[in-house]
């Protein structure tokens, strides 16, 4: 037996250029089982659809896609495996006839169909050698036939020499995005879906349950609504919106669906368009998410994107609207909501100054008489000018001053953390000496080191009540005071190594208690 493969012959080589992203491109192969289960009620919450999707690394790579759904009947054999092929019922989630091809030839050099149906007892085979049928234009390929069992129905994919190989970081992704893509079929227990042995399930968000913001003893609600509105007779959209209990900036977002299967928004790629979530700063960006359906509106043929028609703008105004509307204003809720009132940081940013200061008062002394006895002067590193910090009242810097006798010289050494946005630099230090200003006096050698703790390299690890600010002043303060001593000896970049080693070895690594510090 032998089927066309036309017009394939000349589109298969082009296929594995398409911008596919590889969990788009394994959900098509899922897609094809839940057609096949659902439309032959092989797949019910007491009796899911079994889909298992394998890696292997070795002879190039291969991928295994296997399921236990109604097969490919050989009436179908002639539309499956031609190319824009539309199958008889596109209201479901096979609609272009390209899937399983064009998913199959962007991801490998060779693939294989192995099917068998339920009441005929033959299992078929399908081999497509891309290279092959390029160079000798094939335009039929054979089935092979073997005997099986009667009750036998089944799809297995095979992808053999890979154009595209998932590695570590991309299989992590290819099961968060998977679990995102398929969520509402997992949650209902229409689809058991493995991945390399593991089932996938997808982690459902809690909204917040919060007083309105500006009435801290009000009462608590859950914010979270339903959506339901139309563009025309022909779309609609319904799902709900919600704030996140946590906020998010990588996972905060809408994801669009259609016919139960995600379209835009999986994982960490959520949608989440400036005219609603403003930039990447904001609240509502972090808080804001929740899961549309979208009717009526078409896909790319590869089902990763909507075809707007120039509904979008129209669609994120109603959408707007419909956030903002009735008691449930979640838009100004998740600008003004904050977990904790600002004042409350302040509290860990103040111990932790005053811990650090503790620590450079207490041992600082030893090192430094030991660092600047050690070093002959040498080429000196250029200034450092600090710019004044202008902040808010509650976010107005914090500062610990500190002094030290060191050999007939006073050191005064200013430790200061800044929490307004804006300071474009993350460490500022600035380093002089002042004679005496009277007979008597010793002379001064002044040193502030600021650190701001609001830029994003704080922000990584400060924690989200700052408490991880003592770590970051730590390292700032050995980094400064290191360069200070270095300015007045004159040592070069090699001996500041040096030097920031010891201060972090023997100065900042004693322990302070907290039980005297107010």
């Amino acid at each position: 037996m032998e089927i066309s493969i036309r017009p394939e012959v000349n589109i298969l080589g082009v296929l594995r250029h398409l911008n596919y992203k590889p969990w788009f491109a394994l959900a098509e192969f899922v897609d094809n089982s839940l057609v096949s289960a659902l439309q032959n009620g092989l797949a019910t919450p007491g009796n899911p659809l079994k889909v298992s999707i394998d890696l292997f690394a070795d002879d190039g790579g291969r991928i295994v896609v296997r399921d236990n759904a109604a097969g490919i009947s050989l009436s179908d054999f002639p539309r499956a495996f031609r190319a824009a092929d539309v199958p008889p019922d596109r209201t479901s989630l096979s609609e272009f006839g390209m899937g399983m091809k064009s998913a199959a030839s962007w991801f490998a050099k060779e693939w294989r169909v192995t099917t068998s149906v339920a009441g005929d007892p033959v299992e078929r085979r399908v081999d497509f050698n891309i290279d092959e049928i390029e160079s000798t234009k094939l335009d039929t390929i054979a089935v092979k036939e073997t005997p099986t069992r009667a009750d036998a129905h089944f799809t297995t994919v095979e992808l053999m020499r890979l154009n595209h190989l998932p590695q570590t970081k991309t299989i992590g992704k290819l099961k968060e995005h998977l679990s995102s893509i398929y969520r509402d079929f997992l949650r209902s227990g229409l689809l058991d879906l493995q991945f390399r042995g593991s089932a996938l399930s997808f982690t459902e968000v809690q909204p917040l349950v919060a007083a309105r913001a500006g009435e801290e003893d009000g009462l608590p609600i859950r914010w979270l609504k339903p959506i339901d509105f139309t563009l025309d007779a022909e779309h609609r959209v319904r799902g709900f919106a919600a704030l996140r209990s946590k906020g998010s900036t990588a996972e905060a977002g809408f994801a669009l669906l259609r016919r139960r299967r995600l379209i835009v928004g999986s994982s960490d790629e959520t949608y989440r368009p400036v005219e609603i979530f403003g930039r990447s700063t904001t609240h509502t960006y972090q808080r804001l998410y929740g899961e549309l359906t979208l009717e009526g509106f078409e896909v790319s043929h590869t089902k990763d994107g909507f075809r707007w028609d120039d509904l979008e703008e129209e669609f994120l105004d109603r959408l707007k609207t419909e956030l903002s509307a009735g008691e449930l204003d979640l838009l100004t809720q998740a600008s003004n909501y904050r977990l904790q009132p600002i004042t409350d940081h302040r509290k860990p940013v103040e111990q932790a100054v005053t811990k650090v200061a503790v620590s450079v008062e207490d041992y600082f002394d030893t090192v430094a008489e030991r660092v600047l006895s050690q070093f002959e002067p040498e080429e000196p590193l250029p200034d450092v000018v600090i710019t004044p910090t202008i902040g808010t009242p509650s976010l107005a810097p914090i500062n610990r001053q500190v002094r030290v006798e060191l050999d007939a010289e006073i050191w005064v050494i200013e430790l200061e953390a800044t929490l307004e946005d804006g300071v474009p630099d993350w460490i500022e230090i600035g380093a002089e000496t002042q004679a005496s200003l009277s007979a008597g006096r010793l002379p001064e050698t002044h040193v502030k080191v600021s650190v701001s703790l609001a830029h994003p390299f704080s922000r990584k690890f400060v924690g989200a009540s700052n408490e991880n600010a003592e770590m970051i002043l730590t390292v700032a303060s050995t980094i400064g005071l290191a360069l200070a001593l270095g300015k007045r000896s004159g040592a070069r970049s090699q001996s500041i190594v040096t030097r920031i080693n010891e201060l972090a070895r023997e100065t900042f690594s004693v322990v302070v208690g907290t039980e005297s510090i107010e």
